[in-house]
């Protein structure tokens, strides 16, 4: 959608100051001050790093029949998802080809045979061709049908890429599916939704989310399930970074009490049913694998200071139509640790804020921040991240 823009490379960053960031976890510093508070920063990452990239936009079940449309928004842009009625995932431009008008509201959904323009009426088949003109005009069905948005389904989730020059999302996130393939994420359907408002910037939450050196002192409630000590981080892949943590020995799950809401998911072998993992999708999407079901965190920056967080709970289907199941106990715990991280992020957002603040190192414990950090700053120097675009090896 937004190919023909004019690129600079490299971020409206001094490269010196983000050079540090790059340095083995251990020795690397914070990316400056700058890139969290920014303006014309956050105008180049919205096309840099969102529109060039492949953004998690949906689960797959919300779009799981013929006919279903859901309008999403990515870099500023309406993007309309539509199932065809050949199974298709498809994307377009949410704009109708006569006057502009969205074909639906964003965050909107609908399913039925066809799309429609509510302004003026105008119809399209569920591949995009125009149908009907209102107004009286015979119109080439080809020459105004929907302009067309790349979109991939990949282990559970639909992504959109705005811009259309991005790799294959499997390349992307390669090495995920044997991680994430066993909880067969796509096969699941979600029971609870959370959205939350948060007060920092986009990138002040994946570093929050890769480290928990900070959860003794801030997640009593997680701390109990969960040893804030545990587990291990792995090599991430060229746009994930991630690892898993352990429960404690009495848990079966992060769940308030500790117990399951939900048997074992059925792909998940005794080693892993003992783990939750954690995997930062980017540039947008939070995965938290629990043995039980699955939580995801979709960002949505709005500004240098300001993030959406879409979040959604999923269990199979079986046990989502079972009259006594009840999320409650899982939901609000993360409820519980959603609003003690958000209330950290936005307090490292005014720090970050700071005339004086002064961008400090990371800690060897800190090995995954210090991965996603520096995926950061290789796209703001140009030589990573959203850069690796075709035809660009």
């Amino acid at each position: 959608m937004s190919a023909a823009r004019p690129r600079s490379a490299a971020a409206p960053l001094p490269p010196d100051e983000v050079q540090g960031a790059l340095l083995p976890p251990g020795e690397a510093r914070m990316l400056p001050s700058a890139a969290y508070v920014d303006a014309d920063v956050f105008a180049w990452e919205q096309e840099h790093l969102f529109a060039a990239g492949w953004v998690g936009a949906a689960h797959v079940s919300t779009l799981g029949d013929a006919g279903a449309q859901l309008a999403v928004t990515v870099d500023g842009q309406g993007v309309l998802l539509v199932r065809g009625s050949d199974g298709v995932l498809r994307g377009f431009a949410n704009a109708c080809r006569h006057r502009g008008h969205e074909l639906l509201g964003s965050g909107e959904a609908a399913c039925r045979s066809s799309v429609r323009c509510p302004y003026h009426g105008w119809t399209y088949d569920l591949e995009g061709m125009l149908r009907r003109a209102t107004g009286g005009a015979d119109l080439d069905p080809e020459e105004f049908a929907l302009a067309p948005v790349p979109v991939e389904e990949h282990l559970g989730w639909v992504f959109v890429n705005a811009d259309g020059l991005a790799p294959p999302v499997a390349e992307v996130f390669d090495g995920l599916d044997a991680i994430l393939g066993p909880y067969d994420a796509g096969r699941l359907v979600p029971v609870a939704r959370h959205e939350y408002l948060v007060e920092a910037n986009w990138k002040v939450l994946h570093e929050n989310y890769q480290e928990c050196l900070h959860c003794s002192r801030i997640h009593p409630e997680l701390c109990r399930v969960s040893p804030p000590d545990s587990g291990d981080n792995i090599e991430p892949g060229p746009g994930w970074v991630g690892g898993w943590m352990d429960l404690a020995p009495w848990a079966e799950t992060m769940s308030m009490s500790g117990r399951r809401i939900a048997a074992p998911l059925p792909g998940l072998d005794d080693r892993v049913r003992r783990r939750v993992a954690y995997f930062a999708l980017l540039p947008n999407l939070l995965v938290s694998a629990h043995p039980d079901y699955v939580l995801t965190h979709r960002l949505e920056p709005l500004a240098p200071d300001r993030t959406r967080v879409a979040c959604e709970w999923l269990v199979t289907g079986a046990t989502a139509s079972t009259p006594e199941f009840d999320p409650t106990d899982a939901v609000e715990l993360w409820d519980i640790t959603n609003r003690q991280d958000w209330s950290a992020c936005e307090s490292v957002q005014r720090g970050l804020s700071s005339p004086s603040h002064v961008p400090g190192p990371l800690m060897p414990r800190e090995d995954a921040v210090a991965h996603v950090v520096a995926w950061f700053a290789r796209a703001y120097l140009g030589g990573g991240g959203a850069s690796a675009r075709k035809g660009s090896r």
